[in-house]
């Protein structure tokens, strides 16, 4: 790492969260009436990004594979059946658990937004939101350009062993407890998105629904990801390319930060 291209960086960093700050604080008022019109229509497209994107975030794309590979190799050593039905035993063993995360995320969701919506007009947490993902956005950038300056936005290590563990025990109980427990600990990896998400809903609340979207993109990869050779395939796609793909969620949550601070 070059000292110059640190600074550089900072400085840059520091310039965007200002001026994210300012945008953000530097008006108390609620929005326009133009701006309440295109609200509803800005937040329905920025959640539906969002949540596909974010289903595909290095840390639940690596967690669910580290666990349908435990779920698979669990369900052959219990379950001597044909391929198609065992494939069909491992989607349904592994949407117990992607419903676990969701319920998750979306109690997480409502529960601070309607503190939120208690303490203060809907307007403000979405702008103090918006500044906060922003923060978070350029903090995955960071951690792309100088991954080894700092800490990183990712989840404990512990959560690849809690993920293998209850696909391993192949139980309702254990799948539930361990969505609930890695929907937990992957907030802070996709925190970033799932802040931004949250700055839109707390100004327009009726677009809650969109929290399945965060979900869609792990029901996609379940699918696709119960086959082994396909499995493989996922793998070695997430290796090559989960860096990337951290580049740009920090970019597109920056993005998406400043244009909440815009609308809101």
């Amino acid at each position: 790492m070059q000292p110059k291209h640190i600074l550089a960086f900072s400085v840059a960093a520091v310039a965007i969260l200002g001026l994210a700050v300012l945008v953000g604080l530097g008006s108390p008022n609620a929005p326009s009436p133009a701006m309440a019109r295109l609200l509803p229509a800005v937040t329905l497209g920025a959640v539906i990004i969002a949540g596909l994107a974010d289903g595909f975030n290095p840390c639940a794309f690596t967690v669910l594979l580290l666990f349908i590979t435990s779920l698979l190799a669990a369900a052959q050593a219990r379950w001597a059946h044909s391929a198609a039905s065992l494939r069909r035993r491992v989607i349904g063993l592994g949407s117990i658990y992607i419903a676990s995360v969701f319920l998750t995320y979306l109690a997480l969701g409502v529960g601070l937004l309607s503190t939120a919506d208690l303490f203060t007009q809907r307007h403000l947490p979405a702008r103090l939101g918006a500044v906060f993902s922003i923060a978070l956005g350029l903090w995955m950038l960071k951690d792309y350009f100088f991954p080894d300056l700092g800490f990183r936005l990712e989840a404990p290590r512990a959560v690849a062993r809690w993920a293998g563990a209850s696909a391993q025990r192949a139980t309702v109980p254990a799948l539930v407890g361990g969505g609930v427990l890695i929907g937990l600990c992957t907030v802070p990896c996709s925190g970033a998105v799932y802040l931004a998400v949250l700055s839109l809903l707390a100004a327009q609340p009726s677009a809650v629904a969109g929290f399945g979207l965060f979900v869609l993109p792990l029901v996609v990869i379940l699918l696709l990801a119960s086959a082994r050779p396909a499995l493989n395939r996922l793998a070695h796609w997430n290796l090559q390319h989960r860096e990337r793909v951290r580049l740009g969620l920090g970019a597109g949550v920056v993005l998406i930060g400043f244009v909440i601070l815009g609308t809101v």
